[in-house]
């Protein structure tokens, strides 16, 4: 063989020009084919190339060589032999991903990190998840958020977010929490509401609930009372004619107390006070047409318009005497009536329907 200089031979410089490759060492490279046996043949920097077999390649994704990797792509695998018997190196990507998966699993674990990850499995204790298809995390039913009328088996193939709460690797016991996760999301949403909400700001809110005297509103991270009387300025009307339980409204916040973690809303919709233009609007003597709203032992309530009621008191329903309102009176029924006495400073009309009985302003709808 011909000698060069310092007694090298032409196979010794090539040679030195090629990374050095041993048994059981780490080497990266680079795909240069992918054949029909998902065989991935690797330049490897060395005289010969690596080959990974199908059954030394592992895919965390659960796909085939060719779905998971391109000519060109980079890929990491451990050396088993120098030479298979046809001239390749011998590589398993199948060892140093498993080993890859693992310790980033274990960082993970230890940052107490969340996981996004797709139900495989389900039975009646729990939900399985496959990390990176290798590592098994069971979820307990009790950690799960799985309502008590909810399917169990309906979540397979769902993706859910939990913290792996238990890493017992040599006892093959890894165990998740959805529940632990979503109670500590909840927290620090409601630190962050209470840490921002303030009189006068507004938000769209959900009614989750509705009651005699109001209506429950989450605002996104806590629930509110909307009382009443800051969703409509007449005096007798339900809560439920007006809202409904998921209705989406506009509130903003009346009054508030972080301490005890109370708020109060007012609703968007309820418009400017009608009692704002009572003193240009109506005057003692007018007659007015009036809707019975409401009936009481000692009278009944009209409605002049919408958010302006007034009393038309027991006595000032007719000339006879009556021992209760019904007598003359329902509600819903049309009257006329005439105005006897304003209170602007507290909001009261009173009104008679006697006074007029024998003219010709005398209107009573048929009941």
């Amino acid at each position: 063989m011909e000698k060069f200089e310092d007694n090298l031979t032409f196979e010794d410089i090539i040679n030195q020009t090629f990374k050095k490759v041993k048994v059981g060492s780490t080497i990266t490279g680079t795909i240069v084919e992918i054949n029909g046996k998902g065989e991935i043949f690797v330049d490897i920097g060395y005289k010969a190339d690596g080959i990974i077999p199908r059954n030394e390649y592992f895919g965390e994704k659960g796909l085939e060589p060719a779905d998971e990797y391109k000519v060109g792509d980079k890929i990491k695998a451990d050396v088993l032999k120098l030479n298979d018997g046809q001239g390749n190196v011998l590589m398993s990507c199948k060892h140093a991903k498993i080993k890859e998966i693992r310790k980033e699993f274990k960082e993970k674990v230890d940052n107490k990190e969340v996981f996004e990850e797709e139900v495989k499995q389900t039975n009646k204790n729990g939900l399985v998840v496959l990390y990176k298809n290798l590592i098994r995390v069971f979820i307990p039913i009790s950690l799960s958020e799985v309502g008590r009328d909810e399917d169990v088996s309906s979540y397979k193939g769902k993706t859910i977010r939990f913290r792996v709460i238990e890493n017992d690797e040599r006892a093959k016991k890894i165990i998740g929490s959805v529940k632990d996760l979503v109670e500590e999301e909840k927290k620090a949403k409601e630190e962050e509401f209470w840490n921002n909400i303030e009189v006068g700001k507004k938000y769209t809110g959900t009614v989750t609930a509705i009651s005699d005297y109001g209506a429950f509103v989450d605002i996104g991270g806590a629930q509110g009372l909307l009382h009443i009387s800051e969703m409509t300025w007449g005096r007798n009307q339900n809560p439920r004619d007006i809202l409904e339980v998921g209705q989406s409204i506009e509130v903003s916040v009346k009054e508030l107390d972080k301490e005890n973690k109370r708020f109060k809303l007012s609703y968007e919709k309820k418009g400017p006070n009608p009692w704002n233009k009572v003193e240009e609007k109506y005057h003692v003597g007018d007659v007015v047409k009036v809707k019975i709203s409401k009936i009481m032992p000692f009278g009944a309530f009209a409605e002049l318009e919408k958010g302006i009621e007034g009393l038309i008191h027991i006595s000032q329903i007719c000339e006879r005497k009556i021992a209760k309102p019904e007598e003359e009176l329902q509600v819903g029924q049309k009257v006329n009536a005439k105005i006897i006495n304003i209170d602007f400073e507290n909001k009261k009309i009173e009104l008679s329907i006697r006074e007029l009985e024998g003219t010709s302003q005398e209107y009573k709808e048929n009941a």
